[in-house]
């Protein structure tokens, strides 16, 4: 069985700088790793629900977590960044944090809602622009979004073979590995 993994883009390598930046300046403590855990624990979960449900350029997705929130992989990964910013537990992690929050609020976000949104609306029109206006992109709404005429039989369960296509693996073992660098981290002092 060949387990997916997600393919490290050059665009990325800033990403990638920053976090070994911030690694190198964390000091983490047992209990800055405790609380740290929980967002994180909540962004993966949030991101493995998501992927189960994800019809990638299939059909609009608007089940599970996606009846709730409009970009859940992202909420999740500011949930996982957050929680590894508080197990880094030190000023240089905030002000890292600081970078990332400008980059991702000022530039990433608004730049992948208009071109997501965009083909998603060239595909589904009237569809998804109803579910665009109903479901918020990242502060999650208190009851799912159902779509007029319902869903699909079977459409609103997750499914493992959705996560597997989404590759959602490679993200689940970089957090792993990432909560372990800061465990390694926390150890040698």
């Amino acid at each position: 069985m060949r387990i997916p993994t997600k393919r490290l883009r050059p665009r990325l390598l800033a990403v990638y700088a920053l976090v070994l930046v911030a690694l190198w300046f964390a000091r983490p403590t047992g209990s800055s790793i405790l609380l740290g855990l929980v967002p994180i624990a909540l962004g993966e979960g949030i991101r493995l629900w998501a992927t189960g449900h994800l019809h990638k350029n299939d059909a609009l997705t608007v089940t599970g977590v996606y009846a709730y929130v409009r970009h859940p992989l992202y909420l999740g990964t500011l949930l996982i960044a957050v929680g590894f910013l508080w197990m880094a537990h030190n000023g240089m992690a905030l002000v890292l944090g600081a970078v990332f929050a400008l980059f991702f609020f000022g530039y990433y976000m608004p730049y992948k809602n208009r071109i997501e949104g965009a083909r998603l609306e060239s595909l589904y029109g009237d569809e998804f622009r109803r579910y665009a206006t109903a479901v918020p992109r990242l502060l999650p709404r208190l009851r799912a979004y159902r779509p007029l005429g319902g869903l699909p039989p079977g459409e609103s369960s997750w499914r493992g073979v959705r996560f597997a296509d989404n590759n959602e693996t490679g993200t689940a073992l970089a957090v792993a590995l990432g909560v372990l660098a800061m465990l390694v981290r926390w150890q040698l002092g």
